[in-house]
Parts: structure tokens; C-alpha cells; sequence
């Protein structure tokens, strides 16, 4: 019997090197403006003048934001932030799950109990409303290392749910007959996690972690809203006045006047929203193919 094409795979793979290609050799294809220079203001003809935001023209094929950048400059540019702070957040959060979940097995204990709490404390509300009420700490908010706190805290807030989701798979594959025979013959609890949990439970990580990819994907997207980035910072503008401003030139910056560029310049949060979805999608498609991928072959 033939084998179905796995067209989830194929269109995950297709999407996922376009996303690869513009973040890696973007900024080195012609039309892109790598310094990223703006003009606020324009004159086009004598006695005429343009201010910026500018809409869709030859000079700006999708637009300008409202320094008067390239928006397209901008966005594949800012491709390899955006992507960077996705995968760092994922990775901690799995560095972090993987151990735990595994430790917590037996479905009892300390280790399974940290998970359960876990899990609870952050699953009883929104995942965007818990992270910005702990990003808008005092003690971040002003904190010098806020960078690097912001990207742990987004990747803490869903360890519990991701390490209960390997503690489960992990207590389920601990029934099979190979596994207690292994412990039968006096193999070390260690020994065991590493040639016998995890290689069995490594397929659903590989899986559960581009479909979380694309779940930071929109919360970034989410918090850039309520003008929350992971890198920014407090700067005076006036006397005893500050501001926050986002210091990165990731897709999140370009949506932080969302609700007032809507009417005004819609061009400005439409493409970079567009490109947050599609790279949610691409990171559920192909997550979705991988599953099909790995049942196919434990059939």
C-alpha cells in the first residue's frame, strides 16, 4: 500500500524555509535599506509636502512606518529579533519542563507536586494578562536586566503546563511491560529516564514545541498591544517625565500604536500582525506534520 503524503509536513517545511530565508539573507537582498533611514517629512513636488506616515507607493511598497522607514525594510529586519526571542523562550521553557515532567513521573512526590502547583497557579488565568502583571513590576520594570528577566519570566509562566504534559506521557509509558522490566532487572532510575523515557516521549517534545513556538509567536504579539516588550526601556523625555520605549527593531514595535494606526495608517499594524499570524501557523502546521510524521512511524 502506497504512503499518504504527508502534506502538512511539506507546506509546515515550504513555509518555514520562506520565514528561514528572508530572517537569514534578508538583509542582504537589494531592496531592503539595511541602515534603515527615515524621513519625517517629504517634498515630492514645489509648494508640496508629505509627512510621514507614508502609504504604499513605488518608494514604500507596503508603506512607512511613522519615522518614515521602509515598513518592509523593517519587518525583514526585524525577522531575526523577533525569531531569536521565540526560540530563546521555548528553549528555556523546555530546558526547564523536560527534566521536571520526567522527575515527576511517578505522579507522586515532591517533583509531581511542583508540577501540579505549577500548572494551577498559572493556568487559572490568561497566559498575556499573568505576564504583563508580572512584567509591570516595579522591580522589572526599572530593573537594568529587564531583557533577560522578561525572556525567562515568559518562559517560566508556561513550564508548569508543558512539564505537566511530558509528567503525563512519562507516568503513562512508565506502565508498559518493557519499562517495568527494565526496572525488574535493576536498572537505575537514571539510566532508565535517559535510554527509555525520553527517546519514547522525544517525538511529542519535538512537536509540542513548534506548536508552542507559535503560542509565544501571538503572546509577544499580544503584549506589544498593551505597549509591554521583552526589550525596552525607561527614558526621561521631559522633566519628570519618562517613557517607554522599545529598544529592539523586532515585528512587536510596530504594533505598540496599534488601536491609533488602525484608522490613521493601517498599514503600519496590519503587516507585521499578518506576518505574527503567519508565523504562528507555519509553527502549528508544521508541528501538526511532525505528528503525523512520527505516528505514521510508530504504526
Amino acid at each position: 500500500m502506497a504512503k499518504l503524503r504527508n502534506n502538512y509536513l511539506i507546506f509546515g517545511i515550504i513555509l518555514a524555509g520562506i520565514l528561514a530565508f528572508f530572517t537569514i539573507l534578508g538583509p542582504f537582498l537589494p531592496f531592503v535599506d539595511k541602515e534603515l533611514k527615515g524621513e519625517r517629512i517629504t517634498f515630492p513636488e514645489p509648494g508640496k509636502i508629505e509627512m510621514a506616515p507614508f502609504p504604499p507607493s513605488d518608494r514604500f511598497p507596503i508603506g512607512s512606518d511613522r519615522d518614515g522607514r521602509d515598513l518592509l525594510s523593517l519587518l525583514v529586519i526585524g525577522a531575526k529579533d523577533t525569531f531569536f526571542h521565540i526560540f530563546m523562550i521555548v528553549i528555556i521553557r523546555y530546558l526547564i519542563a523536560i527534566p521536571l515532567g520526567l522527575l515527576g513521573l511517578k505522579n507522586k512526590g515532591f517533583f509531581s507536586w511542583i508540577i501540579k502547583w505549577w500548572n494551577q497557579l498559572f493556568s487559572s488565568f490568561p497566559v498575556v494578562f499573568t505576564t504583563a502583571l508580572i512584567l509591570c513590576l516595579p522591580i522589572l520594570l526599572f530593573n537594568e536586566q529587564r531583557y533577560y528577566w522578561s525572556i525567562l519570566i515568559i518562559a517560566l509562566v508556561e513550564v508548569g503546563r508543558v512539564s505537566f504534559i511530558i509528567q503525563q506521557q512519562a507516568y503513562v509509558l512508565s506502565q508498559k511491560a518493557f519499562i517495568e522490566a527494565g526496572i525488574t532487572i535493576g536498572v537505575k532510575p537514571i539510566r532508565m529516564i535517559i535510554s527509555h523515557y525520553f527517546p519514547n516521549i522525544f517525538p511529542s517534545i519535538v512537536v509540542n514545541f513548534f506548536i508552542d513556538a507559535g503560542r509565544v509567536a501571538i503572546l509577544i504579539g499580544q503584549l506589544a498591544i498593551i505597549n509591554i516588550f521583552i526589550s525596552q526601556e525607561l527614558i526621561q523625555v521631559n522633566y519628570g517625565q519618562s517613557q517607554i520605549f522599545n529598544t529592539s527593531v523586532d515585528w512587536a514595535i510596530l504594533i505598540r500604536e496599534a488601536r491609533k494606526d488602525v484608522i490613521t495608517a493601517i498599514w503600519i499594524p496590519f503587516f507585521p500582525m499578518l506576518l505574527i499570524v503567519l508565523s504562528a501557523l507555519t509553527f502549528n502546521i508544521l508541528g501538526e506534520g511532525l505528528r503525523k510524521h512520527f505516528n505514521r512511524h510508530m504504526q
